[in-house]
């Protein structure tokens, strides 16, 4: 099969499009054959040898997918060949087949497109199980969202809304502002122009957000502790910034409020039951209309290095998508 694959740590252009031998399956697995890839941030980390987690060279980035089921391993019940699936394996879409863990692999509505499908389990399950499980937000409640035009952004935004709050997105220029009132937020703050702080707190009468999503980090998590109201719970979801943000401890005692990681993959590693669960009442949302993904741009497959600079500009809004098979 057909793969784009890293064979030493660098930045896109050293990925390089190679034939190599199909995955094969082993129990509680399945075989899927790629229609189209999510790409996220932590990919980019990935080749860079910069995140938490290194795959053995060579190996394909990719962290998640869409496509169709051509074989299950032994012990699998809950998938069947020809389903039409999305799934979360880690590393490995960047290419035709992929082999992901039931656990990972979830049916698509009929109705869903494949490149939708592609860009949700990553992004959608860090979303809604942050809100959800770790912030147990409110109908009513007021949640801050930073990097609102981003892949786990927008998702915020629009979960935000569908489960009652009142959103408030930050972006970093006015041309993104449009695309995060379109996905529910009621106000938007362009943080290069206007303080965080000081219109969140004008926004709130001067109480601050209930909740906020963080995953840009650095200057946006300082402010995000001067406008965070009494009880209020800051996701600490990444650092696309660069800047991994240090809590002044003071500010969390007189906030009374709660500084939470959100680390969506172990979650679902120790907690499968409760993380389908999530992914089925996320679907259904997709079936009723009230969650639509947002595809901002495709890539084929050869030009997956120019899909990670395309996401590492952040010019994109969305889920950026590679197409193996249309």
């Amino acid at each position: 099969m057909k793969a784009l694959v890293c064979k030493e740590f660098g930045e896109p252009d050293i990925l390089v499009m190679e034939d190599i031998a199909e995955p094969t399956v082993s129990a509680g697995t399945v075989k899927i054959q790629i229609h189209s890839v999510g790409l996220n941030f932590p990919d980019t980390l990935m080749i860079a040898g910069k995140y938490q987690f290194k795959p053995a060279f060579p190996f394909s980035p990719g962290m998640e997918s869409s496509g169709i089921v051509t074989e299950v391993g032994e012990g699998v019940t809950s998938i069947k060949v020809g389903d039409r699936v999305m799934a979360n394996h880690g590393f490995g879409g960047f290419a035709e087949y992929v082999v992901a863990p039931e656990d990972g692999t979830y049916v698509i509505p009929d109705s869903m497109p494949f490149d939708q499908a592609a860009g949700f389990p990553v992004t959608y399950g860090t979303t809604y199980h942050g809100l959800v499980d770790r912030a147990q937000i409110k109908p009513g409640e007021v949640l801050l969202v930073h990097g609102a035009a981003g892949g786990v952004g927008l998702n915020a935004v629009e979960l935000g809304k569908a489960l009652g709050a009142t959103v408030i997105g930050t972006v970093g220029s006015d041309e993104k502002m449009d695309i995060v009132r379109q996905y529910g937020a009621d106000h938007v703050i362009n943080y290069s122009t206007e303080s965080i702080k000081d219109r969140v707190k004008e926004l709130t009468d001067g109480k601050g957000a209930d909740v906020i999503y963080d995953p840009v980090g650095g200057d946006a998590f300082d402010q995000s502790m001067r406008c965070i109201n009494w009880e209020g719970r800051l996701l600490v979801i990444g650092f696309a910034s660069g800047r991994i943000a240090e809590l002044k401890t003071n500010l969390a005692l007189l906030k009374g409020c709660s500084v939470m990681g959100v680390f969506w993959g172990e979650f679902a590693r120790r907690t499968p039951e409760k993380n389908r669960a999530n992914f089925n009442a996320m679907l259904k949302m997709v079936e009723e209309g009230k969650i639509k993904p947002h595809v901002s741009t495709h890539f084929p497959l050869e030009q997956g290095a120019d899909a990670m600079k395309a996401l590492l500009s952040r010019k994109t809004t969305g889920k950026v998508i590679i197409t193996v098979k249309d």
